[in-house]
Parts: structure tokens; C-alpha cells; sequence
């Protein structure tokens, strides 16, 4: 009996040493991390909903998705747009179509076509548009402190396209472009060029099919390497423009630093018209 005693006092001493802290922490459940507090934005370029608007009635959502990379998070979203949309968003678009500008980090804006020649419209909150701001959100899993932000559309005639260049820019404050969509909503019959190319993102896996009816591939159907030797590297991934369809990707680490990968470009459109639509997030990063 005395041994059981014992062996019962070592148990509550070791229980209380601060060893047994090391092995089983004491996690206290009611405390929260502290979260910077949202900086202020400018609302009006934000798609936020209002008390007074109409409730939504939405179609069900229709697309599919392949993962093309995890780290960075990019997937591949097929049939993201309806033909309808598509339609609707070259009808309202039109009128409001303006030549595209580049901000700089002193928040100077100019035009500068050696670096982005396109055009650019930032289209009306109608109830197909904001339905696309809902699904692009739902897709996200509807984070908290994440805002989509107003939807533009970019048409790019012949020569158009867009260097180099993160959506990223950097955190602010534990903020920042969390995500970033790229909606093909054009790509006129006999299109040439105007891939979307993110020189530093490499597929996971082989590219194959279906891969190779969506990106650029090699002759013999998988991603061309360079050629150098024993040292032959992957190329980078080019989207070719697919009307309706949609490439996601995430911009930031847990840590809050962007991912190189994100690097990206649209090509240059060497024949034909592409439209584009940009959808970025704004949020929560830290």
C-alpha cells in the first residue's frame, strides 16, 4: 500500500514541475491572438455590400478545379464565367474603357505602354457582377477580413500586354492583396499570344493532359526543360487565354511574405483581342 502512495505523490510532483510543463503545456483556451487592426481603406474600391441592396439570386456554381501548384497555393478554374457573364461584362464594360495607368510606390500614377499597354474599365456593381464577387469569395471559403475589391476588366488589342510585376506589392500593417484572380472573358476566334506567364511557378508533377490543353507544353507533350546538360531545369508556366476560364493563386506566406512565384506577365498579344477580368482580394494577412 505504501509503495501505491508512492508512486501516487511522484505522479502529482512531476505533474507540477515545470518539466511536465515542457512535455504537457497548459494551453489557456481564452486567450486570442493579437491581430493588427485593419487599417483604413478606401471604400470605394472595395465590394461591399450595403443594407439596401436586393438579395442576390445567384446561379449554382458550375466550375471545376485542378491544383496546378500548392506552395504557392495557384489553381486552375474551368467554366469559373457563364457565356452570359462573359457577354455582360463586354456590354458594360465598353463605354467605361480607359487606357490603363501604372502606380508607383510614391503612389505616382502615369501611362507608360512599355510596361502595360491595355485598356481597362472598372465595371458597375450590377447583380451579375456582384454574383461573380460572391463566387469569387465563396471559392476563398468566404475568410473572414478578406474583401474583394471593385472588379476591372483589361482588353488587349494587338502589341497589349503587361511586363513583369507582383499583385502583391507588401504587407501593410499585417494587410495586404491576399489572392488574385485571372478571368479570361475574351479570347477572339484565331487569338495569338497573350498567355499569362509566371516564369518562376512550376507545375506540380508532369505537365500532360489535360495540363497541355491549358498551358504551354513541349512538342512531346510535357513541359520543354532547357537545355543545359545534366542540369536541365522545368521552364516556368504560360495559361494560355481559355474564354471563361480562371487561374487563382494565394500572393502571401503564413509569415507574411510574398511568394516569388507570383511573379508574373501577360504576354503580348501578337493577333486578335483579349479581355481579361481581375479579381483581388484585400485582407487579413497576419
Amino acid at each position: 500500500m505504501l509503495s501505491y502512495v508512492i508512486g501516487l505523490v511522484a505522479i502529482v510532483l512531476f505533474l507540477g514541475s515545470p518539466i511536465s510543463q515542457f512535455f504537457f503545456p497548459q494551453h489557456n483556451h481564452s486567450e486570442r491572438p493579437e491581430w493588427t487592426p485593419r487599417p483604413a481603406l478606401d471604400e470605394t474600391l472595395l465590394a461591399l455590400e450595403a443594407p439596401n441592396d436586393t438579395r442576390l439570386d445567384c446561379p449554382s456554381d458550375a466550375y471545376s478545379t485542378r491544383i496546378l501548384s500548392r506552395e504557392p497555393l495557384v489553381l486552375y478554374v474551368e467554366g469559373f464565367l457563364s457565356a452570359d457573364e462573359r457577354q455582360h461584362l463586354l456590354n458594360i464594360s465598353e463605354p467605361l474603357f480607359e487606357p490603363s495607368t501604372i502606380t508607383h510606390r510614391d503612389k505616382d500614377t502615369n501611362r507608360d505602354v512599355s510596361i502595360r499597354d491595355s485598356v481597362v474599365a472598372m465595371v458597375p456593381r450590377t447583380p451579375q457582377v456582384r454574383c461573380i464577387e460572391a463566387r469569387a469569395r465563396a471559392l476563398q471559403g468566404w475568410r473572414k477580413d478578406v474583401y474583394i475589391e471593385r472588379l476591372r476588366t483589361q482588353r488587349y488589342g494587338p502589341g497589349g500586354h503587361y511586363a513583369h510585376h507582383f499583385d502583391w506589392g507588401a504587407s501593410v500593417q499585417g494587410w495586404g492583396r491576399v489572392s488574385s484572380f485571372m478571368v479570361w472573358v475574351d479570347a477572339s476566334d484565331g487569338l495569338e499570344g497573350g498567355g499569362t506567364e509566371f516564369p518562376l511557378l512550376q507545375p506540380r508533377g508532369e505537365a500532360g493532359p489535360p495540363w497541355c490543353g491549358l498551358v504551354d507544353c513541349g512538342s512531346n507533350g510535357t513541359l520543354p526543360r532547357a537545355e543545359s546538360g545534366e542540369d536541365q531545369r522545368p521552364y516556368g508556366t504560360v495559361f494560355r487565354p481559355r474564354a471563361g476560364n480562371a487561374v487563382y493563386w494565394e500572393n502571401f506566406r503564413a509569415d507574411g511574405t510574398g511568394y516569388d512565384e507570383t511573379w508574373h506577365a501577360g504576354l503580348p498579344v501578337t493577333k486578335g483581342v483579349k479581355v481579361g477580368l481581375n479579381i483581388w482580394s484585400f485582407g487579413r494577412i497576419l
